[in-house]
């Protein structure tokens, strides 16, 4: 065993969150260091029931992310990591290959300039004019596109049951109804209180709670200088779906990090018709209806959120219309796809991303995890960090391990 034991600590690492990166980390650590006591608690009644489990299922190639940060390094390792765990496990999962096209000449300098970045990451890119679109795609027109190879689809949700049962077989365990409502940490350690009134004390806290990741660090006692404001992501189902072969996307905006309204053809079959991005009423704020108002003063009261809004008014506004009107969203996809008609669009469930926002407005726009006392913050952790969740589970395991040798137990 890797490091002396003392009876007042029931486990080594204890995790809180079991989505697919609370998960990864918690693997990562029990392969890392076999007989590492390994603990994770979610409050829910299951593994990957938000982010991870309410997303398109894409793996992504790691096109958009500019060179050398944690997100372009991670999701082009993690992307090859993900097709190989699928395969290995008998998850389903395809590589499908996407094309990113342009519909508006105003686009093309950023196409062009995404063919560079991509080959920047080291990711193989097809250029592609307007008659070459049919070739992938035949129902899909623009002025021009890319191919992207290495990009394809799974399912995240079998991924972490798997991850789950993974470390089950290597001793470790994962708590399910176990919500975080204290956090003390002291020199020797870390104790957790749930709501239901258990205590956990471990040597080192990993905070992967997504969605409420910056109220678990200030539980902690520690200002993670960013707050989450949630972004509720809604989407479509196609009635159509032989209308799409593989992905579609449109030519992002780089001052944003949401990729736009794109058309994915699942592991069932089915298309997926979205996401927009319109600020949730909640954490968990999967419809308009859902709304917390503890939750949402919380949001409002932070500087952050004003700013944000104030600078990107314009798109937000465009955003919300779609979200409000059916016709809207069918008009956006039908830049791509012109075939479709509004009736084509049935209601799917929607998503919430864990956006975090700093107090000048900026959106985060990489991967942030920070470390305090017997502390890892995974504080931001958004799409592609399905994707890249096998590397930033290792980078944070290495970090909880870390901790563990330096503090000599």
């Amino acid at each position: 065993m890797p490091y002396d034991r003392c009876d007042r600590y029931d486990c080594d690492v204890l995790v809180i969150g079991a989505g697919i990166v609370g998960l990864s980390a918690a693997y990562a650590v029990t392969r890392a260091a076999p007989g590492t006591r390994v603990t994770v608690l979610e409050k829910e009644r299951g593994p990957a029931l938000h982010q991870t489990g309410r997303n398109s299922g894409v793996i992504h190639s790691g096109i958009y992310y500019r060179p050398g940060s944690l997100k372009a390094r991670y999701a082009v390792r993690g992307a090859a990591e993900m097709v190989k765990f699928c395969a290995e496990h008998g998850i389903a999962h395809e590589v499908t290959g996407k094309l990113i096209v342009a519909t508006e000449r105003e686009e093309l300098p950023r196409l062009h300039a995404l063919v560079q970045r991509g080959r920047e990451n080291g990711i193989p890119v097809r250029e592609l004019g307007a008659a070459q679109i049919a070739e992938y795609e035949p129902n899909v027109q623009g002025l021009a596109a890319i191919h992207v190879g290495t990009t394809g689809v799974c399912d995240y949700g079998a991924v972490a049951r798997q991850l789950a049962e993974s470390l089950a077989a290597s001793g470790g365990e994962v708590r399910y109804g176990a919500e975080v409502a204290a956090v003390d940490r002291r020199p020797w350690g870390v104790a957790v209180r749930t709501t239901g009134g258990a205590v956990v004390r471990a040597r080192v806290l990993v905070n992967c709670a997504g969605l409420h990741c910056d109220r678990v660090a200030r539980l902690a006692g520690d200002d993670p200088g960013m707050r989450i404001v949630p972004f509720r992501g809604e989407y479509f189902d196609l009635a159509r779906p032989e209308l799409v072969r593989g992905l579609v996307y449109p030519v992002p905006d780089p001052a944003f990090p949401f990729l736009g309204v794109h058309l994915t053809r699942g592991i069932d079959g089915g298309v997926h018709v979205g996401p927009n991005a319109v600020p949730a009423l909640a954490r968990e704020g999967y419809a308009w209806s859902a709304v917390r108002p503890r939750e949402l003063a919380g949001t409002l009261a932070w500087p952050g959120s004003w700013r944000t809004a104030r600078r990107h008014w314009r798109y937000g506004a465009g955003e919300l219309h779609r979200s409000l009107s059916k016709r809207a969203f069918a008009d956006a996809v039908r830049r791509l796809l012109p075939d479709i008609a509004e009736a084509d669009l049935r209601p799917a469930p929607a998503g919430v991303r864990a956006q975090a926002v700093l107090r000048d407005g900026t959106l985060v726009d990489d991967f942030l995890i920070r470390e305090a006392p017997r502390t890892i913050h995974v504080l931001n952790a958004p799409s592609p960090a399905a994707t890249a969740s096998l590397p930033i589970g290792r980078q944070v395991a290495r970090r909880a391990l870390g901790v563990l040798g330096a503090a000599g137990v």
